[in-house]
């Protein structure tokens, strides 16, 4: 049992024998009453976002969450192919399950996923990885009145803005949280 206290964004709940995990919260402590916690929750298995809200301190269930070091192995289409490093099973998923994920994957690439209940809640990426720009217009030198940045498409199909100084075939990092720039490799 966890307390309101204890949520973070990405923590799972049962609520209603349903598995969430949590979108967002926030904490009201209005001048009249208790205290009391407004969250979004995300159903896992349905995908559907609820608002709900909670007592402060009120007691809730947490569910089991399992985490499996899973490979990425190819795209076909709309569906991409992993394969899970222990048992060697391949798991098939939509790129509408992926959430935007799928713009920094690369083949053979190390990633961990998230399990409840035989369930998949979430893939979680590398928090940088390493692409190569594959098309960028070539920045112009002293071109300071303009934004110092462009547009730029790497080798998995993402768009990414990056300095003037990149230019095709460079090779990048990019932080996976923020979706942005970090520096050449």
């Amino acid at each position: 049992m966890i307390s309101t206290n204890q949520f973070k964004n990405g923590m799972t709940i049962v609520l209603d024998a349903q598995v969430y995990a949590i979108v967002s919260f926030q904490h009201f402590k209005p001048g009249k009453g208790g205290a009391f916690v407004r969250t979004k929750l995300k159903n896992v298995n349905s995908g559907n976002l609820i608002s709900r809200t909670f007592r402060s301190g009120e007691k809730l269930e947490q569910a089991f969450v399992e985490e499996k070091k899973i490979q990425f192995l190819y795209q076909q289409s709309d569906s991409y192919h992993f394969m899970d490093q222990d048992s060697f099973e391949q798991i098939e998923l939509s790129k509408d399950r992926l959430n935007g994920k799928e713009k920094f994957l690369k083949e053979n690439m190390l990633l961990s996923m998230s399990m409840c209940d035989g369930t998949i809640i979430d893939i979680n990426l590398p928090n940088f990885v390493e692409l190569k720009v594959i098309r960028t217009e070539p920045g112009a030198r002293a071109d300071t009145v303009k934004a110092s940045n462009k547009p730029a498409t790497l080798e998995t199909g993402a768009k990414l803005e990056v300095p003037l100084f990149i230019n095709s075939g460079d090779m990048i990092k990019i932080d996976t949280r923020t979706e942005s720039y970090v520096g050449r490799v």
